[in-house]
């Protein structure tokens, strides 16, 4: 009436194949011996690889067994010359494989070599990309400074146009006050407002500058040369007449003065 449930399925508790325990009787030697080192896994099931090296142990215990004995010099000498023959196939197997086994790391190489050449490639592509946008947005920025620029002359150019013939325009008391930017909450110092109210708290006071009797005894103190101006009155600038009538080429010279100036 109990059950169990196992954490593993049965696939992953699978062992190897059994390989039952083997007895060789004696002056026999069985040829699946040739087999005993191939395990599941490394050999088994076997493969067309697998087939080839037991086909060869065939074909090797098969020459064996056709060697003729060392009786005499001939069959010594038939003996050597089958002996180098087989060297010479062993060693030509032996360079097949070795061609193989180099194709095949060639062809690994290629594929590594291609795969990181393609990984490169989009390194590469995702550097260019990243380069490119990081250029669109300072073009961006660019042009929106440009455009900010534009903005702000263009609103300059209609102010000082509003004004171009120097006409005056009254003062709207309601709009200054609408308006938190206007000299009425904002004044400049150019107008003869200063925020620093307080900055000649470090001024050094001066006796003949901020008292009367300072200024009295300074104005005693300045010689009479200084106070008594000769002042000469300016020639004018344009040829006058007789009758204080300005020519006209006189009037033209002024302007044009006035204009290099």
């Amino acid at each position: 009436t109990l059950g169990t449930q196992t954490d593993y399925r049965d696939g992953e508790a699978q062992t190897d194949p059994y390989s039952p325990e083997y007895i060789v009787h004696g002056g026999s030697v069985p040829e699946i011996l040739a087999l005993a080192t191939l395990t599941w896994g490394r050999g088994l099931p076997a493969g067309q690889a697998t087939m080839e090296i037991i086909d060869r142990i065939r074909e090797k215990r098969a020459w064996e067994a056709a060697l003729p004995p060392m009786d005499s010099p001939s069959n010594i000498a038939k003996r050597l010359k089958m002996m180098e023959a087989m060297e010479r196939k062993e060693w030509a197997y032996r360079e097949e494989e070795i061609d193989k086994l180099q194709k095949i790391q060639l062809k690994v190489f290629k594929e590594l070599l291609q795969r990181r050449e393609e990984d490169q490639n989009d390194l590469n592509a995702m550097r260019l990309y990243n380069q490119w946008q990081n250029h669109q947005k300072a073009k961006e920025e660019k042009i929106r400074k440009i455009r900010h620029d534009s903005a702000l002359m263009l609103r300059k150019l209609i102010a000082k146009r509003k004004n171009l013939m120097g006409k005056l325009e009254r003062r709207d008391i309601i709009k200054e006050y609408n308006d938190f930017s206007s000299q009425t909450y904002a004044p400049l110092s150019r107008n003869g407002f200063f925020p620093d109210n307080g900055s000649d708290y470090y001024a050094v006071k001066n006796f003949y500058l901020d008292t009367f009797a300072g200024l009295c005894e300074l104005d005693k103190s300045v010689p009479d040369s200084v106070s008594k101006l000769k002042i000469k009155a300016p020639k004018p600038k344009c040829t006058i007449t007789k009758t204080g009538y300005i020519k006209k080429s006189g009037r033209l010279d002024a302007v044009l003065t006035q204009v290099h100036q």
